[in-house]
């Protein structure tokens, strides 16, 4: 390389040292903790010239956030390729639905995923309707119908690829360009994969929403959530979010930024015991088919090649004649699986899950499965040895069976 050029850092490089300004970390590795409800002014002037001021980086009050919470939101934004800044949220929960209300307003209507979280659709069902917004469900598979939902009323759609229960990996670029012809904002839950595995922007999404609580936590010890917009509504998403009275904990952020700069480590290692356990899976004469993108011959394993860098451990299988009863001895007779919400811990998780209770427009069992084939079993791979992982799962199986 000659002199001045230097080659693009990878994003493992840039989760080290993403958001860490000398004037928020001083001599201090990580940015430190900052408590502050109230910034002092050095004279009513500079009290008065801060008011006119809206940005990360400038002291003003509290609900604007600090140096720790700057830190983090910067961190974020630098790992999103045409991104204009990021807002940060309570919870996980709290960034979809004020990113939506951010881009809608009454009488508007937003297009929905069919395979997506089941609060944000009861946000969007509820919360949303009474402020006059209407949303409605659509199968982000059927790529050729789609244009022709897209109604007078309709100002955004929202994606979530791969869907958290069922693993379903929509072709986002497609769908965003075909909103985006008619005018649409374009919003994506992100969070299975993230941004060091789906840039989200630079496949045509306009606001990267991520449940902090999971990846950048990493240690299931926080509630967090992040949007990350583009210039065009980064200003918008701003604007409602201070408005809303949005913001989010620095004790709660610092623990992010120290998650998140290990982030790449876990996600490889969580990743790859999940290939080995979800090969081992599918070789099994107890299941019917195993849903993880990550796999070759899944379901979306060819848009995961095409589109992604990286995944995470998070993947569901379908039982091959069970019942719920059955696939809830399963379940239970496991030992190092926890049974809980949430993923994207140190600790492996289980769920028996029903992605038919949330359906609208997608049918479940997916293509291809018997549909009295019916009982889900959702795994989060986490940091324990895959061998010991495979052993337990053999004891589930050996509870299955009985009768």
């Amino acid at each position: 390389m000659g002199k001045g050029k230097h080659r693009e850092l990878s994003s493992a490089t840039r989760l080290v040292g993403a958001g860490r300004k000398p004037e928020w970390t001083g001599a201090a590795v990580n940015p430190p903790v900052w408590r502050a409800s109230t910034y002092l002014y050095e004279d009513s002037a500079a009290q008065e010239a801060g008011r006119h001021v809206n940005a990360d980086g400038v002291f003003h009050y509290g609900a604007r956030g600090g140096p720790t919470q700057w830190a983090l939101a910067e961190a974020l934004t630098a790992l999103e390729p045409g991104a204009a800044g990021t807002m940060l949220y309570p919870t996980g929960l709290a960034a979809p639905v004020v990113a939506l209300l951010s881009v809608l307003k009454a009488g508007d209507e937003v297009l929905i995923a069919d395979n997506s979280y089941d609060p944000t659709r009861s946000a969007a069902l509820h919360a949303l309707k009474d402020y006059g917004i209407a949303a409605r469900f659509f199968d982000p598979l059927d790529l050729a119908g789609f244009p022709a939902l897209i109604a007078e009323r309709t100002r955004a759609v929202l994606l979530e690829s791969p869907g958290s229960l069922s693993m379903e990996v929509c072709d986002v670029p497609a769908l965003a360009a075909a909103a985006k012809a008619r005018g649409l904002a374009v919003l994506l839950d992100n969070t299975w994969a993230g941004p060091t595995g789906f840039q989200a922007l630079a496949h045509g999404v306009d606001l990267s929403i991520l449940a902090l609580t999971k990846h950048v936590g990493g240690h299931s010890d926080l509630m967090l959530g992040s949007v990350t917009a583009n210039a065009e509504y980064y200003p918008r998403l701003r604007k409602r979010s201070l408005l809303l009275g949005q913001q989010a904990s620095p004790d709660d952020c610092a623990l992010a930024l120290r998650g998140l700069r290990t982030m790449d480590v876990r996600l490889e290692r969580s990743s790859q015991s999940a290939l080995k356990i979800a090969e081992w899976l599918r070789e099994r004469t107890e299941v019917a088919q195993v849903l993880f993108p990550m796999l070759p011959g899944a379901p979306g394993h060819e848009l995961w090649q095409r589109d992604y860098t990286g995944g995470c451990g998070l993947f569901t299988f379908l039982l091959k004649g069970a019942d719920r009863a059955a696939r809830d001895r399963f379940v239970d007779a496991l030992e190092l699986f926890g049974i809980g919400y949430s993923w994207g811990g140190f600790e492996s998780l289980v769920l028996g899950v029903h992605p038919e209770r949330d359906r609208a427009a997608m049918p479940w069992p997916p293509a291809g499965c018997d549909p009295a084939e019916r009982c889900a079993v959702r795994l989060w791979v986490g940091l324990e040895d895959s061998d010991d992982l495979i052993a337990d799962l053999e004891r589930g199986f050996a509870a299955l069976k009985l009768t």
